[in-house]
């Protein structure tokens, strides 16, 4: 793999400044021909024009049947019917006007003023609030401290309630799931509220639901009064929830400045409707990641954010790029097994994690680097004369950059002013788009999930095969079984390995099952 020799000339023709929203891109480290950008001229002006019919309401989403509205919560003008418009604005200042409420003592716990927030969800409910909580927060200035259930691990749920046993009184929970059918939030949900009910307080006086009108959580939220209900739309994906109320309430409860985020949004998704190439960065990243994967997502992106508040950046993107593209058909129905693998670190901690991989181990990947021009808020103190750590965190970025260079690997690099609510809406709305308009250069349905529903359904058999199980056992208590009879004895013979995991879980929980003889997958289990 060979690079041009007149960097310096090659950096000055693909290196682009976007002043309206503090954004410059450098597409340089990318080893693309000339006449690439001539050959996809079509398929990039076909995809921004699909962009601008997904805008206007198309249905985006054939599958489902559904258009897909994202841009629309950070510019309601754009929605197609005047209700839409107005169900956005009016749900923006419902979230203002609770915040409020809430950091003013209007609403109050049974203990008191609300002092933290409890976020339980998951995926795109909880990644993106995470990323946003982790990126503009600060605990000395937060309004409410915020605190995430974002799994179904017990033991994490117990971590998180041990840090606020002695303030449940006075944490409001926040409660996500569209259908209000997702296990895992259902779960979180139905432990915090057995916390609650341990500790002698009311949950519903604590709690607000973020969900789909009418939904099983929207139904229990009434029957148990909670506190308030926002909504959650059908035309909006959770990986794209960010700049809804799954990500706005939460933000605007730990006391950030959801107007800038939801400007920077806005002022990115403007920039990134721009017809040309050099005047669109969403449009450099997809047809960077076109030509870095080979149309067919070959390579793995690397994301390297150069600041701390980042760190969760990659995490974010994860869900937002790989559970968009990766497909096993495409549009047509071909099968094409798509994808985008991401993932990443902060520098310059990956100086002393994986870029002695990255720059001299197997070439399967390219780089993302986020740069952030500005240190602090004021004056950094010198570590050495006339240098500051953050000139070391620039001096690692610029050298890591180009060692990865020197020895053939490719890289992006995106450069941002600060890390202010206005350039966090920014990445989100940048990344949003060059997922949006990649999708259609590779004709994928970026916007459903059926691997995601499969692993739902799937979760659901096993838990079938466990009621079935241990009913059987517990029907024959005198008997034992080894995981293969009892398997047969239910008529799933092959699931008997499923059944032996199972198994294995509930007698290391010291629940319905027990071990009584024999080892390895020739246990005995008995009720």
């Amino acid at each position: 793999m060979s690079f041009p020799t007149n960097s310096w000339a090659r950096f000055q023709k693909y290196y682009s400044e976007f002043p309206s929203i503090g954004l410059a891109s450098d597409l340089s480290r990318v080893d693309f021909p000339d006449d690439f950008l001539v050959r996809m001229e079509v398929p990039i002006r076909e995809a921004l024009e699909a962009m601008i019919a997904l805008e206007k309401g198309a249905i985006a989403n054939p599958d489902e049947k559904r258009m897909v509205g994202h841009y629309w919560l950070r510019a309601p003008a754009l929605a197609p019917t005047p209700e839409l418009s107005e169900a956005i604005t009016k749900t923006l200042g419902d979230i203002h006007a609770f915040a409020s409420d809430i950091h003013s003592g209007k609403l109050t716990g049974a203990a008191g003023t609300f002092v933290n927030v409890l976020i339980i969800g998951i995926g795109g409910s909880a990644l993106g609030p995470q990323f946003v909580a982790r990126a503009l927060g600060n605990p000395s200035t937060d309004r409410l401290h915020p605190y995430f259930f974002d799994n179904t691990d017990p033991d994490g749920m117990d971590k998180v309630l041990a840090e606020l046993k002695s303030e449940l009184g006075r944490t409001l929970c926040v409660v996500i799931s569209k259908s209000g059918g997702t296990p895992e939030t259902r779960n979180g949900m139905l432990e915090a509220r057995a916390a609650y009910q341990k500790a002698n307080l009311e949950f519903g006086r604590h709690a607000v639901a973020v969900t789909g009108e009418g939904s099983k959580l929207d139904q229990f939220a009434v029957a148990e009064g909670w506190l308030r209900r926002f909504p959650m739309w059908d035309w909006v994906g959770g990986r794209t929830s960010e700049t809804s109320a799954v990500g706005l309430l939460p933000a605007a409860l730990q006391g950030l400045n959801i107007d800038g985020f939801l400007a920077g949004a806005a002022a990115c998704d403007e920039v990134t409707r721009n017809p040309t190439f050099i005047g669109n960065p969403a449009a450099q990243l997809a047809l960077m990641w076109y030509f870095l994967g080979d149309a067919r997502g070959s390579k793995d992106m690397v994301v390297l954010p150069y600041k701390d508040r980042l760190e969760l950046f990659s995490r974010y993107l994860q869900q937002l790029v790989m559970e968009s593209l990766g497909k096993e058909l495409d549009l047509d129905g071909k099968v094409v097994h798509q994808g985008l693998s991401v993932y990443g670190n902060k520098g310059s901690t990956d100086q002393h994690a994986y870029v002695q991989q990255l720059r001299d181990g197997i070439a399967n990947f390219f780089a993302v680097f986020i740069e952030v021009l500005i240190d602090r808020e004021g004056p950094s103190l010198e570590v050495e004369p006339g240098v500051t750590s953050g000139d070391y965190l620039s001096g690692f970025f610029l050298g890591t950059r180009t060692a990865l260079h020197e020895n053939g690997r490719q890289s992006i690099t995106l450069t941002i002013q600060d890390t202010s609510p206005f350039s966090v809406g920014v990445l989100i709305a940048l990344f949003e788009r060059a997922v949006g308009l990649y999708a259609h250069l590779i004709n994928i349905n970026a916007y459903h999930q059926p691997g995601v529903e499969a692993g739902k359904k799937a979760a659901a058999t096993v838990l079938a095969l466990q009621a079935a199980a241990t009913a059987h056992l517990a029907r024959n208590p005198e008997q034992s079984y080894t995981a293969f009879e009892l398997a047969d004895a239910i008529g799933q013979p092959a699931a008997a390995e499923t059944i032996f995991k199972v198994l294995r879980h509930l007698s290391a929980n010291g629940r319905k099952v027990r071990i009584t003889s024999g080892t390895g997958t020739a246990v005995r289990f008995q009720a």
